[in-house]
């Protein structure tokens, strides 16, 4: 009975979740779990819920019995200019934000099968983008830009309390991630003037999906009274291939989910009041859709969807994580935090990532948990990415056609989210 109410719930997140669409630290959020979200996404060396094994599996050893749902509220504001271009009708603003609003659900259960081992299920939205362009962008084709894409995670964890201070654990990572793109029209002319090894899989061919998998593993120790360490790695997870797109992406459709690790502390300053802190990072760069510059596609070298083709030029990420929370009552909890990264887009490769402008580092969080009774709480989480804005750098080739006229683009980006979750301590 167990089994089937568990992948039951699973099952039915998992066909809630992937409509979503966001993008905090590059295109992954900027925590897991809206008790994490609510402390700037810090949670390796502090599991709070059932969304654990998202952050560190080693964390459900120490979360109990409980079951979690939640769904988050986001709303990204992304706008991008192109200017200094020599072609008429080029230069001005373009808004991406046709589609505003994105809802995140999440989901966890946890059981502790003995005292010291625990299975559980953590489902949740592991990141993705969304670009909604008002009208065509002229220099990528007719049709107004679209790009959707999302990845779901379902993660069946173990975790084992080797004794009553340390834990390990791994959750096995099966990944679902769809994508749909249009407007990029000037990128299918066919040879000899072709930008792509398959001309009829680059755009405007509806929605793609694929299936992958990969492994997350972790530690968590209490080291003294106050102190508390984790540490994580999730490997890369390798999908199948988006063939409706193998001529848009490097690899011919192929587009991994990157591999990422980190470490964390939590320190328990008070009996009430606790620090938590993560670094984290992202290996954008070993995933050649991604991380390959485009330079090569402008400058006749290689064409997109090609064995080592044109990406967005993403490199790696460092994300910097801080939050902290104070117990204002036996009954309510309150959090802050605060997260920060380095700028995944370069300067120079403005131009193609106007499709993908995930430009935003800093962020602001707020966190609140109400216990209702013993075994009921509610728990709300609020995120502000404050706007940035990646100017161009002679991201434009110049002169006229295999050229783009040169100049600019420049992206801007800013978003708020407003999430809610429901916990079950049974």
């Amino acid at each position: 009975m167990y089994k089937k109410r568990l992948l039951a719930a699973a099952t039915a997140a998992a066909l809630a979740a992937p409509g979503a669409a966001f993008a905090t630290t590059g295109y992954f959020q900027h925590g897991y779990g809206l008790k994490a979200k609510g402390m700037g996404g810090a949670g390796i060396a502090l599991p709070q819920d059932s969304i654990a094994a998202a952050i560190n599996p080693a964390g459900m050893a120490f979360v109990g019995n409980r079951l979690d749902l939640g769904v988050d509220w986001f709303r990204p504001i992304r706008d991008s200019e192109i200017e200094g271009n020599l072609f008429p009708g080029v230069n001005g603003s373009y808004h991406a934000n046709d589609k505003k609003n994105f809802f995140i659900p999440e989901f966890g259960y946890n059981r502790m099968i003995r005292p010291d081992l625990s299975l559980g299920v953590s489902v949740y939205g592991n990141g993705g983008m969304n670009t909604s362009y008002t009208s065509p962008i002229p220099l990528f084709g007719t049709s107004d830009v679209t790009m959707d894409y999302s990845q779901l995670f379902i993660a069946p964890t173990l975790a084992w309390k080797l004794n009553e201070n340390h834990s390990i654990g791994a959750a096995f990572n099966i990944a679902y991630q769809r994508f749909k793109m249009k407007g990029l029209e000037n990128f299918t002319f066919p040879p000899p003037f072709n930008a792509s090894s398959s001309p009829g899989n680059v755009t405007n061919q509806g929605r793609d999906s694929s299936w992958g998998w990969g492994v997350r593993l972790g530690w968590t120790g209490k080291v003294s009274d106050m102190v508390t360490l984790g540490a994580t790695y999730q490997t890369r997870t390798h999908m199948g291939k988006l063939d409706k797109y193998k001529g848009l992406f490097a690899e011919h459709g192929d587009l991994d989910v990157p591999a990422n690790f980190g470490a964390g502390i939590a320190i328990k300053a008070t009996p009430r009041f606790t620090l938590t802190g993560d670094v984290e990072r992202i290996k954008y760069s070993n995933v050649k859709a991604i991380g390959n510059k485009v330079d090569c596609l402008f400058a006749g070298q290689c064409l997109l969807g090609d064995s080592d083709g044109a990406g967005f030029g993403w490199r790696d990420t460092t994300v910097f994580k801080l939050g902290a929370s104070y117990d204002w009552s036996k009954d309510l909890t309150v959090r802050a935090g605060f997260v920060t990264l380095n700028q995944p887009v370069r300067s120079k490769q403005t131009l193609f990532n106007m499709i993908a402008p995930g430009v935003v580092e800093k962020h602001l969080t707020l966190g609140a948990t109400w216990a209702i009774n013993r075994e009921h709480e509610l728990t709300f989480a609020y995120m502000h990415a404050f706007e940035n804005k990646v100017n161009g750098s002679n991201s434009i080739p110049p002169g006229m056609p295999p050229g783009f006229g040169g100049g600019n683009a420049n992206l801007k980006m800013y978003q708020n989210s407003f999430g809610i979750a429901w916990g079950w301590k049974y």
